[in-house]
């Protein structure tokens, strides 16, 4: 990714981005919404993984309801974090309050805080402080968290006492590799981002490579695939902040919905989310994708929601944006001529 590239090692080297930093405290925000698709389930915890046993069985429902609808062709699924406020703002404002109170208790202290908004290994840190231990999909993961948190830090001034990093449990589960729909996990600890559905969908500006196209399926902004199968994600812990909570029914949102959107209300629907930064440009080329994947599906499609999916895009062929007449021109071409 270009932006990794320009910073360089400043990434590793946190006293060339905040001068003076004597320790780096890192923190995680959970951000499962308060409420899902179904009871919760209480679970034991274990340290043997056997990833056919974990993904077969005593799954909770908000998972199981995650899992079915990325097979459900007319759904927009859109990653959970992305569903309630912009987490940078949350996370943010979080951490300087937490800041604040270290500071009345320890003194002055010259400190800046971060999420995902500066060149910092974010993931790295949190390994290394004993957060989590990195996965085989190169998240973080907790043992009584799974991996659906946020992660932040705050650099400070002060010396202050060393964590230890915690051991890893992944074992031999192969599950999040396995399961990735464009194979884009090429090794263990190893993402290809250009490979990465969460990658194409949010960062990738122009048009998606025809090739990687149909492995899409109905993931519209996001994918969160190798984390739903990951057995130790049966922990993770709800968001006791309403921030998180689900807004405009993004977690239940049909394709034929929200090709509606222009650009205006999609402004207005994802005002304070973390959406509106991709635009509406690659919004609607990420839905005519998915609206083409639905078509070429058709045969499990009953006639009129097909009829109702190529209505939603045929509205935008004449659109301003070459990569969204282009992507709705393959979206709705005859299944026949698909590649």
């Amino acid at each position: 990714m270009d932006y990794m590239h320009r910073h360089g090692l400043k990434r590793a080297r946190p006293t060339e981005l905040v001068p003076g930093t004597l320790s780096i405290i890192t923190a995680r925000m959970d951000y499962l919404p308060r409420r899902g698709s179904g009871s919760e389930q209480s679970h034991a915890q274990t340290d043997v993984v056997d990833t056919s046993e974990a993904l077969t069985s005593d799954v909770p429902a908000w998972l199981e309801h995650e899992l079915q609808r990325v097979n459900q062709p007319t759904e927009a699924v859109v990653s959970v974090y992305a569903r309630g406020r912009d987490y940078h703002k949350v996370m943010r404002q979080r951490l300087q309050q937490l800041a604040l109170l270290l500071q009345a208790e320890l003194g002055p202290m010259g400190h800046r805080v971060f999420t995902d908004s500066a060149p910092v290994l974010e993931a790295a840190l949190a390994v290394q402080s004993g957060l989590g231990w990195r996965g085989k999909h190169t998240l973080v993961l907790q043992r009584d968290a799974g991996s659906f948190f946020f992660l932040g830090e705050i650099f400070v001034d002060m010396a202050l006492p060393l964590s230890e990093p915690v051991s890893d449990h992944c074992g031999s589960c192969q599950a999040c590799i396995n399961v990735c729909p464009t194979q884009a996990i090429v090794a263990p600890y190893q993402l290809d981002a250009r490979r990465c559905i969460s990658y194409l969908t949010i960062e990738h500006d122009g048009p998606i490579p025809l090739p990687l196209r149909p492995l899409m399926g109905n993931r519209i902004y996001g994918c969160d695939d190798c984390q739903l199968v990951c057995p130790w994600n049966k922990f993770a812990v709800r968001s006791s902040l309403t921030d998180f909570d689900e807004r405009h029914g993004l977690g239940s949102a049909k394709l034929v919905q929200l090709m509606q959107w222009d650009e205006a209300m999609f402004l207005r629907m994802t005002e304070g989310s973390a959406i509106r930064r991709i635009g509406h440009v690659r919004w609607l080329r990420n839905l005519a994708i998915a609206v083409g994947n639905a078509l070429r599906a058709q045969p499990a499609l009953a006639d009129d929601e097909a009829h109702a999916l190529r209505q939603a895009a045929s509205r935008w062929q004449s659109h301003a944006s070459d990569t969204v007449r282009e992507t709705v021109a393959w979206a709705l071409k005859p299944q026949s001529m698909h590649p």
